[in-house]
């Protein structure tokens, strides 16, 4: 297995320690900042996300600096991304942050692109992610981090600066869940 591919699965090995810190109700105190108390589990599991998030491009970077991209990488990369996201996902849903309507656009994008590339993958086609992909990809975990933060953040900026994003990150999804259908249409008529 290469270095991107173990990477890859690090940062879903990472997606249990997050949600444990973030929801398990452990008391390890709180940080005091700008008058937000923030419990330290929390700032662990946005640590955790932060690390899982940012191997994305780490293993991106290296597969394709080193040619080590391969169609298992092809394949486990955007799985590990919608690992990542529909974990936040739940967690700002549970902590009551994010409306579930949100999240239901979200992964009802990623369920159907996956159940796309399943087909695709039955027909031997490994179809990789789009610039769109990726760029909603950074929209959504950038607004998840946000919001993971939202109190403090708005604190801070006296802005819903994690809703704006995650509005972005919606239409985003939307935008590259058309446009990826339309770019493999072709599979459904192979398909039928």
């Amino acid at each position: 297995m290469n270095l991107p591919n173990k990477i890859t699965i690090a940062r879903i090995c990472l997606i249990p320690i997050f949600m444990i810190f973030m929801l398990v109700p452990l008391s390890m105190g709180s940080i005091e900042i700008s008058g937000i108390s923030l419990p330290v589990t929390h700032a662990a599991g946005f640590i955790m996300f932060i690390i899982a998030a940012s191997t994305d491009w780490l293993d991106g970077y290296y597969a394709r600096k080193y040619n080590l991209v391969s169609n298992f990488g092809k394949f486990l990369d955007p799985l590990a991304d919608k690992l990542l996201v529909t974990a936040a996902l739940l967690t700002l849903i549970e902590l009551q942050i994010l409306p579930a309507w949100m999240a239901i656009v979200i992964l009802s994008r990623e369920f159907a692109v996956t159940g796309i590339r399943l087909v695709a993958a039955s027909d031997g086609e490994v179809i990789a992610a789009s610039n769109l992909g990726k760029w909603k990809t950074v929209f959504q975990m950038t607004a998840l981090a946000v919001l993971l933060l939202d109190g403090l953040i708005f604190a801070i900026l006296n802005i819903p600066l994690g809703m704006i994003l995650m509005w972005i990150a919606v239409v985003l999804t939307i935008i590259s869940g058309v446009d990826y259908f339309l770019k493999n249409k072709h599979i459904f008529k192979h398909s039928m």
